[in-house]
């Protein structure tokens, strides 16, 4: 058995029906590279072959019995790896539009907890005969950067699939699961510790926060505030319903404008989804004075916290009402060195540890409370929306001999800002996965295409020659 950390447990007590905690990929593959030809069956193999010899994929969730401590992960007994894996097809003329649709339907599910949770769809009918991988994992069980390593562990350097050598010996699955008395018994010597614990983190908390205010006193710039941001059409009470798209943007370009201004790419990245959240507000006709407030998670990976989730999170103002796109880019830059600074000097460490202490049963009444009464939209919004980075390779991948050409990451929406940006490099693009409740954000496919205009903006606001349009079908090595 394994305890979840607090921080992985909270994904799960964040959970309702109509917020769904897992994160997603869609990740589109030339099969033309495949040797002999590309088939189901042989994907399937191959896939299947390297999941089960990873234990993540194999466990499940038992609750302590009253809820007395954070679940555990343990080998599930009846692990059936074809519940997992499915196969579909999308409808003509399988476009990215027609992908779109598909994942943000299957995204519009919660997974099984009574299952190991995840799920995989190899997704066929294409255009150009290509074919998709979408994925679907619960965020207790990875964050971004852990689920781009966790997928890499799927992919090949070649064409040709590499023939790796099995395991020794493959852990040995109980016959059955825990029983209750055992599971208590583990939850009473955990609670025993736990005023100690508290105190000590009580102490560890202060100091911390005394530093946060020394920085903010010493520095300039500034991270933004939860409960500062303005409320936009974002800002609403979640249904099921979510809605995908995507967008792509040349690394390279980015890059351009990061050494011109100097600043980060994490910067221009956030430059770039602020000139295109400003467009679709000015459509709306309710472009804020104030800045809207990202979001940001920030991995951890040095922490100590046995945690398959090793994130942090930093607040960053956006300041869409600025119109010059450079003057844009150097507030944010401001923004970013300040949020990092405080984020440092509170520390990642007494995030986590307090997350260790969450009550289950308090944590998790609270969040289907706040979502039953719809209270996201009777106060104040905690933040506007989610922006990721995630660094990823910048040398092809295959998948049982198909080459991967995009992979466009996809994270959870939060009850009362119904949108999420995630960004993933590959090969010297950047892939843009778009999530979002689909009534809060109806017009999703236009901010998605923003984005290219968003950069064109600022390449040419700083002096610099115009954007390689990039796309799905420019990256194959066959192409």
């Amino acid at each position: 058995m394994q305890r979840l950390s607090g921080l992985d447990a909270t994904f799960l007590y964040l959970e309702t029906p109509s917020l769904h905690m897992h994160v997603s990929m869609a990740a589109v593959f030339d099969p033309t590279t495949v040797p002999g030809g590309y088939s189901f069956e042989k994907v399937r193999a191959l896939v299947g072959e390297r999941l089960v010899q990873a234990p993540v994929f194999r466990r499940r969730l038992v609750q302590v019995p009253f809820r007395l401590d954070h679940p555990y992960w343990v080998e599930d007994p009846d692990f059936d790896i074809d519940y997992h894996m499915r196969r579909a097809a999308l409808p003509a003329p399988g476009g990215m539009a027609e992908l779109a649709e598909f994942v943000g339907d299957v995204c519009s599910r919660q997974l099984d907890r009574s299952k190991p949770l995840w799920e995989m769809y190899i997704v066929e009918g294409l255009a150009e005969g290509r074919i998709a991988v979408v994925t679907k994992i619960h965020h207790c069980t990875i964050d971004g950067v852990s689920g781009a390593e966790l997928l890499g562990e799927l992919f090949d350097l070649e064409a040709a699939p590499v023939s790796r050598p099995a395991p020794e010996e493959l852990p040995t699955v109980q016959r059955g699961l825990p029983s209750d008395a055992r599971l208590v018994a583990e939850a009473v010597v955990a609670r025993a510790t736990r005023p100690l614990r508290i105190t000590g983190l009580a102490w560890k908390t202060g100091k911390a926060f005394l530093d946060v205010r020394r920085v903010r006193q010493s520095t300039t710039g500034h991270a933004a505030l939860p409960l500062t941001t303005p409320r936009t059409s974002l800002n609403a009470a979640v249904t099921p319903h979510r809605r995908v798209e995507f967008s792509t943007i040349s690394l390279d370009d980015v890059k351009r404008v990061k050494n011109t201004c100097g600043t980060t790419v994490n910067d221009v990245v956030l430059a770039v989804c602020t000139g295109a959240l400003r467009r679709y507000l000015l459509d709306g006709d309710e472009l804020p004075e104030d800045p809207l407030v990202a979001t940001v998670p920030v991995s951890v990976q040095d922490s100590t916290v046995q945690s398959a989730n090793k994130v942090s999170a930093m607040f960053v103002a956006l300041p869409c009402a600025i119109d010059d796109p450079v003057k844009r880019l150097l507030a944010i830059r401001e923004g970013t060195k300040g949020a990092k600074e405080e984020h440092k000097a509170l520390g990642a460490e007494v995030l986590l540890d307090w997350a260790e202490h969450a009550t289950p049963n308090v944590f998790s009444a609270a969040a289907r409370a706040y979502t039953r009464f719809r209270l996201a939209e009777r106060h104040r919004p905690i933040h506007s929306l989610v922006i990721s980075n995630v660094p990823g390779p910048d040398f092809p991948l295959y998948l049982g001999g198909a080459e991967l050409v995009s992979g466009f990451p996809l994270g959870p929406v939060m009850d009362g800002a119904g949108l999420n940006i995630t960004v993933m490099s590959y090969r010297g693009v950047l892939d843009w996965g778009f999530m979002a409740c689909r009534e809060t954000v109806p017009a999703l496919r236009r901010l998605a295409d923003y984005v290219p205009g968003a950069l064109e903006e600022l390449l040419e606001a700083a002096g610099l020659e115009p954007a390689v349009p990039v796309g799905v079908a420019d990256r194959s090595t066959t192409a």
